[in-house]
């Protein structure tokens, strides 16, 4: 039964687009009627997925929309929606783009910061939907036993890290759970911008939640080398003289970041996931 309407929606089709008259004009003018509904119904669903994309967006990145503002927030997600459409139903995995996008708009140009807070954002998001690790504790008397060339530190699969030339952990902290009317809130912020302070970062959870913290310049540029895979001894390198190991590693072992250590001949097994 179904074949045979869309065989005689076919015939009038043709009919009307090979025929003229009355007969004509009233199937035109049907045909006409239903891509008015058509486009309305496109209409209600694009609304209704921008609103979706805009607070799916949001979600992830609290800190971008705090420093833009709502409204120019909701600009900002519709055309992500149009130049990057998620690939997947799943709205949580879409709006990775957003940091590069941000930098290639030359509208935020006055904020030139605003790319790296959005990866700060991502960061965060990451680290508390990442899988969970425990410390390995029998691992680290390996520390002792093996020489730093062979030997590789881990870190749990939730850490993660950024380096930015811009205050992105003052400006992050400042649009906390803020109070609107509590103006020096902003002044660390004011002060870090002023001095053109950048900041390195380690995100990590604390139970189930994520938090960022500042790192020294040496003691980024170890946990970098470690993130990267370098041995001990590659990452001691790349830290500098000023790096304090014993205090590191008490702060991460307080922290958790760590997860275990390992020779580097047994490394090949992948974070748990």
């Amino acid at each position: 039964m179904t074949a045979l309407r869309e065989a005689e929606r076919q015939s009038r089709l043709l009919g009307a687009l090979l025929a003229a008259g009355p007969a004509a004009d009233a199937l035109a003018a049907d045909l006409r009627e239903r891509d008015h509904r058509l486009q309305r119904g496109l209409g209600a669903y694009r609304a209704n997925a921008a609103g979706i994309a805009e607070r799916a967006l949001a979600a992830a990145y609290p800190t971008v929309q705090a420093l833009v503002g709502a409204e120019d927030f909701a600009v900002l997600a519709r055309a992500l929606w149009r130049a990057a459409p998620p690939p997947r139903g799943d709205l949580a995995q879409w709006g990775h783009d957003l940091p590069a996008f941000i930098e290639a708009e030359r509208d935020f140009d006055p904020w030139s910061y605003l790319g790296d807070c959005a990866r700060l954002d991502a960061a965060v998001q990451r680290c508390e939907s990442a899988a969970d690790a425990e410390l390995q504790r029998e691992t680290l008397a390996l520390l002792a036993e093996r020489a730093p060339e062979s030997l590789r530190l881990r870190f749990v699969p939730s850490l993660q890290l950024l380096a930015s030339d811009w205050p992105i952990a003052t400006l992050h902290a400042a649009h906390q759970e803020r109070d609107e009317l509590a103006d020096d809130a902003f002044a660390p912020v004011r002060e870090a911008l002023a001095a053109g302070h950048g900041e390195s970062v380690v995100v990590a959870r604390a139970g189930w939640r994520a938090q960022v913290t500042t790192l020294d310049p040496p003691s980024h540029a170890w946990m970098q080398a470690l993130h990267d895979g370098r041995s001990v001894a590659g990452a001691l390198a790349a830290a500098g003289d000023d790096f304090d190991f014993n205090a590191w590693l008490v702060r991460a072992l307080q922290q958790g970041w760590l997860w275990k250590a390992e020779p580097i001949e047994e490394s090949l097994e992948e974070n748990p996931s």
